[in-house]
């Protein structure tokens, strides 16, 4: 049984390496592929949420979405397509720079199950005076995210490949401003991965669609658990933020 299993895993050995080398050499972006140019009903829908953003800053979301749509032909980072690309994700994303404006203090932001970027590489591209953090446990969305960074030039963005929990044991822990995140199951669940890697005040700001009333109220006791509490729920066309603001140290059992 020993040895059949051991040819078996060799067996595998070339097709992983393939996949890998294959992977890595995509992910040169040697061509790049082509950007996914802004269109009017984004850039109508960022003016009603008072986001303008530079020529400069278009491109590189541009180039960014390009680079999202044609690697995740390949690979399945996540659902994208080209027409829906702005108004879907990058707006979407984006919804989140009200709250951290109003915030008197910002600098470090840890991004929760990152998968392609969103929404934390469009917040990073529009604030390069903040530092992210992205973490995201699949090994070929973390190569994905450490390739578009370099080849963007996004110096305000680090990525770790590993899961929060385990990051919140260690050196993370209670070290960042905010934690954002989107499309990354139950707020109750979400909760634990995201407030014990805030300092005391920080927020929590997750994405959310229509059931969002339903989860807070199903979040209510583990946020209270949690030494936190919802301080906002604010409704923009694309989604629902849930704002959750770490009141006390969180306690040592968690997570």
């Amino acid at each position: 049984m020993r040895d059949s299993q051991s040819k078996h895993e060799r067996g595998g050995e070339p097709e992983r390496a393939a996949r890998e080398a294959e992977l890595a050499k995509w992910l040169a972006f040697d061509p790049e592929p082509e950007a996914i140019a802004c269109d009017d009903a984004a850039r109508a829908q960022l003016s009603r949420l008072g986001v303008e953003l530079s020529s400069a800053e278009e491109a590189l979301l541009a180039r960014y979405l390009g680079m999202l749509f044609a690697t995740n032909e390949r690979f399945n980072l996540t659902r994208i397509d080209k027409e829906s690309a702005w108004t879907r994700h990058v707006v979407d994303s984006l919804t989140l720079l009200g709250p951290l404006a109003s915030m008197d203090t910002v600098e470090s932001v840890i991004d929760i199950g990152s998968g392609g970027g969103l929404p934390a590489i469009p917040l990073a591209i529009a604030r390069p005076d903040i530092g992210f953090t992205l973490l995201e446990a699949t090994g070929k969305k973390a190569r994905f995210l450490e390739a578009v960074a370099a080849r963007l030039g996004l110096a305000n963005i680090a990525v770790m490949q590993t899961r929060a929990e385990t990051a919140a044991r260690g050196a993370l822990r209670e070290k960042f401003d905010v934690a954002t995140s989107r499309a990354v199951g139950a707020l109750d669940g979400l909760a634990l991965l995201s407030i014990p890697l805030l300092r005391i005040g920080g927020l929590m700001l997750a994405i959310k669609g229509e059931r969002a009333p339903e989860e807070i109220v199903a979040a209510k006791q583990m946020l209270y658990e949690l030494h936190s509490a919802v301080v906002g729920e604010i409704r923009t066309e694309t989604n629902t933020i849930i704002a959750i603001e770490k009141q006390r140290k969180t306690p040592a059992k968690f997570p």
